[in-house]
């Protein structure tokens, strides 16, 4: 069992220089405590998304940590030239000494791709010709292509990746049909729903990926969940009860400025979030038990924690994180 985080970088209430110097300092405590990578999300225009720019945040990552891996969960790629996301792809890995996972999508905020002035209609047909030419940049010299979106002839790759052929890619796998596919191509899985969803998914998934690839190691198949650790049931759930309504309604913003219909919908509350099983507070016993049952029942192999969201203090999110290092990771860690 691997540990990761998973970060939508949500706004608080800090100033946003303290409120990047804090989630900074959370970097810090994931290098020195063995999690195995940080992932973060892309969002525009919306208090659910700090880090606009994931790469721009990503290199501050890799300055302030030195053994952990991290990467965008996802990059969109419909909001990228491919050329340009090739070159910041290599330089992020060099800037690392090979620490990059990548993460690509076509984006789950239809609004947030018109403000763009794209077409999420097209948004499938971008991301595949998009992946597919960043693929071909990472691993060839000169880049010639010609498709529906782009065209282009012996550009030079004057940049590469320090892991080759390249750093490890990963997928948000929400449905069965979209976890067989990420197992075909080899990548590495996320799912942040419900665990019978999610079940359902990994099945498919395992599937896949036997028929496709027999008896190779399975990839990482992360379970994200929000997790808030107190000494006490009582301290954790009144802190999550506080905290996590701020996350939603961040998550919300767009949806309900537009009216419109949200994609992928979480709980408004933490009580209704913990029913539905996408998120425990609790003391570490209590943690421990919910994050060991859903893991073994799912098979996932790779615990993805959000750990710093809502109006959660620098304070609370170390406090939290301490107690699950020492206490809930080292009884996790042999599944």
């Amino acid at each position: 069992m691997k540990f990761g985080v998973f970060d939508h970088v949500d706004r608080s209430h800090l100033p946003l220089p303290e409120y990047y110097e804090a989630r900074l300092k959370l970097v810090e405590f994931y290098d020195r405590n063995d999690f195995y990578a940080y992932h973060i999300a892309e969002h525009h225009q919306t208090p659910l998304g700090m880090a606009a720019s994931p790469s721009v945040f990503l290199a501050a990552v890799a300055q302030r940590s030195k053994r952990l891996r991290f990467g965008p969960m996802i990059w969109a790629l419909p909001l990228y030239h491919p050329i340009r996301m090739i070159e910041e792809i290599c330089m992020l890995d060099q800037m690392s000494g090979g620490r990059l996972e990548m993460g690509f999508g076509r984006g789950a905020s239809p609004i947030e791709l018109e403000y763009f002035g794209q077409n999420p209609d097209d948004a499938q047909a971008i991301y595949n010709e998009a992946l597919e030419l960043i693929i071909k940049g990472l691993t060839e010299k000169t880049l010639t292509y010609h498709g529906k979106f782009f065209n282009f002839d012996d550009v030079p790759m004057a940049l590469d990746t320090c892991q080759k052929p390249y750093p490890p890619i990963w997928y948000g796998v929400h449905a069965p049909e979209s976890a067989a596919r990420a197992a075909k191509r080899g990548l590495h899985a996320i799912e942040l729903d419900n665990p019978r969803d999610t079940k359902i998914a990994y099945d498919s998934f395992r599937a896949a990926w036997k028929e496709a690839h027999g008896e190779r190691p399975l990839p990482l198949m992360g379970l994200g969940r929000f997790i808030v650790v107190a000494p006490t049931d009582a301290e954790a759930v009144a802190i999550a009860r506080r905290a996590y309504p701020v996350w939603e309604t961040n998550f919300s913003f767009l949806r309900n400025l537009r009216n419109r219909t949200g994609t992928h919908p979480r709980p408004s509350t933490y009580d209704e979030l913990e029913k539905v099983g996408q998120g425990i507070a609790g003391s570490p016993a209590t943690v421990t038990e919910f994050l060991r049952e859903q893991l073994v029942y799912t098979g996932s192999n790779y615990l993805v924690g959000q750990y710093a969201f809502g109006d959660l203090t620098l304070d609370e999110t170390l406090r939290s994180l301490e107690l699950f290092k020492n206490e809930v990771m080292p009884k996790l860690a042999g599944l």
